[in-house]
């Protein structure tokens, strides 16, 4: 398979680089300058009157705002003087923090502006803010617009180093494209930002910055950034003048309304009968028992799937795949039950009856808590080789109680619980963790946690499970360099063979792993072919608890970025594994990129090949897999994407295994920001060869799945959706 595949791979890859052919040599990137002075206070004025967010700065209150520039591109250039002008204008009253850009632009034809659902319109023109209200330099909300008004919010927290996109706040915004740029006008209730209530001047922190995607895609902002620091929050500079603002004290009830109708045919060629209906109504409430303390409560929520998940790669499959979590009531606050390992995954809640969730902070305190009620229990039963997925028809009760407390300028320190409890089952988890920077560059962040779990016989019989009560502990530290041309890092981890998590994804237990590596980056400047040049080497090793197996596994990738948005990148991954008894030598390959040909259109692909391990019939294998992506978009409305993954299994002689294949296509139509109809088509075709499997199997494994999606979003907690899925 390995001769024949080179040619193959030169070609593709030749396909994503053809477009570059010409190009003119990217952007000089200059040696950092300087640092500047820290820019001094802004001075943020109280509005006379309120603000008609409408793209038309004609109102008396953008004479007498605060006006903050944007002079330094941070990407892919580092603090150089940006490209284009960009201003930011602030003020306030009592309800709303009221901000406008103007985006100069020297050819406004080429903005890249589409009408989309919030948080979606990612590789557009976008102008932003991030405000730190309780200026504690860890965490930040962020509010961008893009120049037809689409927006997008997110949590940005230096401490989990994350952007959580799943925060949705209700403002309001507007855009408007001009001869010499465009305009952006929004309005952030003050609510929404969780103000202290504390009296007097409140100083703020603040930054503005600015998505400017041409050949390559510029970051411009408001201050100069050290990269040579592994944050970002706590580089913002200061606004003050908020005199008594209103605390965010509010209640919203939201109600939900679902009716479903399900239909099966039992028979290939029969007819369809009505298997399932459905009508339930529910309400979740949200509560701001304080301004910094808010409570969600929800009884039978809808907690409806409204977009099927992308289907993925399942067969040969060691461990249990992970599908992202999209239901609102779980989405809320989910970045501050966050730790390093992932001990908290509410997708483990499959159909709760009600819940209750309470998040807050104050003076560095931060504290959350949730519970529901689940009809079943979805259970991950995880081992040193492989994991197991079971469900128990019975009601369980889950908890989650979290608590971090900010140490120092940048340092925290949190504790967490979560339990869950049936008939005959119950799961407790205890945990530790920890961030302590050592310098601007240098962090340490670790957790220990232990378990105690009982399982009933039906699993103890049936997945070989401990018996009785049973108990588990475990511990990560990890360490790590950031600065603008060199990261490293180095992590140890070890989980004992009894650990559960059932509250979160842990799928291997009984190891002991440590693992290291270091990146090189190596800018591009005036006469480089290149925006910047990676080189990455890392080596990992892993030990069964009881020294059964040794795996070892290291990985060298050198990553390319140059103009049209584009990113090439190789990479070679020699690996000893161990299963069943046996150790295998396997080395692995892959190639692939990415590259915006023009404002309308991305293409996506990855090659991997190599050696792997067969595990259901217990031997080495080779495999070829091509994931190729377009994206395309017609017009300012409509979007279309297709994906296919193809995966190939043969024996090392040479003899085909199975061949896997899932093409997968999405169309949008959006009629305004508010409305959109969306169709999925997904489709599933393994194709085994049984002759050359050691038992019985089925030739072929056929799914079909399509979904047809109508939205009209009211605000970003309020919507009408409609769907029928086959």
């Amino acid at each position: 398979m390995q001769r024949d595949l080179h040619p193959l791979v030169v070609c593709l890859l030749g396909l994503l680089a053809w477009p570059l052919a010409g190009e003119a040599a990217p952007a000089a990137q200059s040696p950092p300058a300087e640092a500047p002075p820290a820019p001094e206070p802004v001075a943020v004025a109280r509005a006379a009157t309120p603000v008609r967010v409408d793209a038309v700065l004609d109102e008396s209150v953008w004479d007498d705002a605060a006006v903050i520039l944007l002079p330094w591109e941070s990407a892919p250039a580092d603090n150089a003087p940006a490209p284009v002008d960009t201003e930011v204008r602030l003020a306030y009253d009592d309800d709303h923090l009221y901000v406008a850009f103007v985006a100069h632009d020297p050819e406004p034809r080429r903005i890249r502006a589409r009408v989309a659902d919030r948080d979606s319109a990612f590789g557009d023109d976008v102008v932003a803010i991030m405000v730190d209200p309780d200026f504690d330099r860890r965490r930040a909300y962020q509010f961008r617009v893009n120049p037809v008004g689409t927006q997008l919010d997110a949590v940005k927290s230096d401490v989990e180093n994350s952007e959580d996109w799943s925060w949705d706040a209700i403002w309001e915004s507007a855009g408007r494209i001009t001869d010499s740029g465009y305009v952006v006008e929004a309005a952030i209730p003050l609510r929404e930002l969780r103000l202290s209530g504390t009296a007097g001047v409140q100083t703020w922190g603040f930054l503005a910055f600015r998505d400017y995607p041409r050949s390559e895609s510029h970051r411009l902002r408001s201050i100069w950034t050290d990269k040579d620091r592994d944050c970002l929050v706590c580089q913002f500079q200061e606004i003050a003048g908020f005199q008594d603002p209103e605390p965010g004290e509010d209640l919203v009830v939201t109600p939900t309304l679902t009716g479903s109708r399900r239909e099966e045919r039992r028979e290939r060629r029969g007819g369809f009968e009505t298997a399932d209906e459905q009508l339930d109504l529910g309400v979740t409430a949200e509560w701001g028992l304080t301004p910094s303390l808010g409570l969600h409560a929800t009884i039978n929520p809808d907690f409806s799937q409204v977009e099927a998940d992308a289907a993925q790669l399942d067969v040969n499959a060691r461990f249990a795949l992970f599908f992202p979590e999209k239901r609102p009531f779980f989405l809320e606050g989910v970045d501050l039950f966050k730790t390093h390992l992932n001990l908290v995954f509410t997708r483990t809640v499959a159909d709760p009856v009600a819940g209750v969730k309470l998040t807050g902070k104050q003076a560095g305190h931060t504290y959350g808590a949730f519970f529901t009620r689940d009809e079943i229990n979805n259970l991950l039963l995880p081992g040193p080789q492989a994991s197991d997925l079971t469900t128990l028809d019975q009601e369980v009760t889950a908890g989650v109680l979290r608590y971090r407390r900010d140490v120092g300028e940048r340092s925290s320190v949190g504790v967490l619980y979560t339990g869950r409890v049936g008939d005959d089952y119950d799961n407790h988890l205890l945990s530790v963790d920890g961030l302590t920077r050592l310098s601007e560059s240098d962090s340490v962040r670790y957790q220990v946690f232990g378990s105690s779990t009982a399982y009933p016989d039906a699993i103890v019989t049936g997945f070989g499970q401990p018996g009785g009560g049973f108990e588990g502990h475990g511990l990560l530290a990890d360490y790590t360099h950031s600065e603008r041309e060199w990261f490293w890092f180095g992590r140890y981890a070890q989980l004992s063979p009894e650990l559960r998590a059932d509250a979160g994804v842990l799928p291997q237990v009984g190891i002991r792993q440590l693992a290291g590596g270091v990146q090189r980056r190596i800018p591009g400047d005036d006469h480089s072919w290149f925006s910047n040049l990676y080189l990455f080497v890392g080596v990992d090793g892993t030990r069964e608890w009881d020294g059964a197996f040794d795996e070892w596994g290291s990985d060298v990738v050198f990553t390319y970025t140059g103009p049209k948005q584009s990113a090439l990148f190789a990479a070679y991954a020699p690996n000893q594994e161990s299963f069943a008894g046996t150790t295998y030598r396997n080395d692995r390959f892959s190639v692939g990129g990415e590259i915006q040909p023009s404002r309308d259109l991305e293409v996506d692909l990855e090659v991997r090949w190599g050696k792997t391990i067969d595990f259901a019939n217990r031997r080495q294998a080779e495999f070829l897999t091509l994931s190729p992506q377009v994206e395309l978009y017609l017009g300012r409305r409509l979007q279309a994407v297709a994906a296919y993954d193809r995966q190939t299994f043969e024996t090392v002689d040479g003899r085909r295994i199975f061949t896997l294949d899932l093409p997968q296509a999405r169309l949008v139509y959006h009629f305004g920001r508010r409305a959109f109809v969306r169709a999925i088509l997904q489709y599933r075709h393994l194709e085994r060869v049984p002759e050359n499997w050691t038992f019985a199997v089925d030739r072929r494994d056929e799914r079909l799945v399509t979904q047809l999606l109508f939205s009209y979003r009211l605000d970003a907690q309020t919507a009408l959706l409609v769907g029928y899925s086959d």
